[in-house]
C-alpha cells in the first residue's frame, strides 16, 4: 500500500479600522502547506487511521496507536511515530473533547508530559503536526495509548479523528 497526500491549513483575515485620519488594515494570509509521500522519512507517511466517534457521558477510551486500530481497508495500523494529528469535536456536543493524560502507557510527545491534556471544545479543532523525519514517537507498550475524554456528565460528545504516520 502507499500513502500520499498533503495537508493544508490556510488563515485569510482582513482587520479593518478607524484612524485619526483615514483608515488602517491588516491583511493577513498565511497559509501552511505541506506535502506528504509514501515511505517513512521527512514529509513522508504509511499508516493512516481516520474515524468518528462517540463517547458517552463521562466515559473515557484510550486509542492504542500501536496494532489495536483498524484502518478503512481493514488493515491493523501500528505507527512508530505521528506525523499529523486532526481531532474535530462535533458542533452539537454540550462537552468539551479531552486529549491525552492516558493514566499508563500515555502518548505524549506532543506534550511536556504524560499528564498534559488538551480541551477541544464544541466546534473546536486541534491540528498537530510535525513531518520531520522522526514525527511524535509512539513507542509501543510503554507510549502509544492516546486518552480521549467526555470532558463532563449529562450527555455524549462526538468527535472525529485523523491521525497520519509511519510504521518505522
Amino acid at each position: 500500500m502507499a500513502l500520499t497526500g498533503s495537508l493544508r491549513i490556510t488563515l485569510q483575515a482582513l482587520l479593518t479600522g478607524v484612524a485619526d485620519i483615514g483608515s488602517r488594515q491588516q491583511d493577513i494570509n498565511y497559509t501552511i502547506d505541506r506535502s506528504i509521500g509514501s515511505g517513512t522519512g521527512a514529509n513522508q507517511a504509511d499508516q493512516v487511521f481516520a474515524d468518528t466517534r462517540t463517547l458517552t457521558a463521562s466515559s473515557s477510551e484510550d486509542l492504542d496507536m500501536a496494532g489495536v486500530l483498524t484502518s478503512a481497508l481493514g488493515a491493523t495500523v501500528t505507527f512508530a511515530s505521528v506525523k499529523a494529528l486532526i481531532i474535530q469535536a462535533a458542533t452539537g456536543n454540550t462537552n468539551d473533547v479531552v486529549v491525552g493524560g492516558a493514566a499508563s502507557n500515555a502518548f505524549a510527545s506532543m506534550f511536556g508530559d504524560a499528564t498534559d491534556t488538551i480541551k477541544v471544545p464544541p466546534g473546536g479543532f486541534l491540528v498537530l503536526g510535525d513531518f520531520g523525519a522522526t514525527g511524535f514517537a509512539v513507542t509501543a507498550s510503554t507510549g502509544d495509548l492516546l486518552k480521549i475524554a467526555n470532558g463532563g456528565s449529562g450527555t455524549p460528545v462526538s468527535y472525529d479523528i485523523l491521525i497520519v504516520g509511519d510504521s518505522a
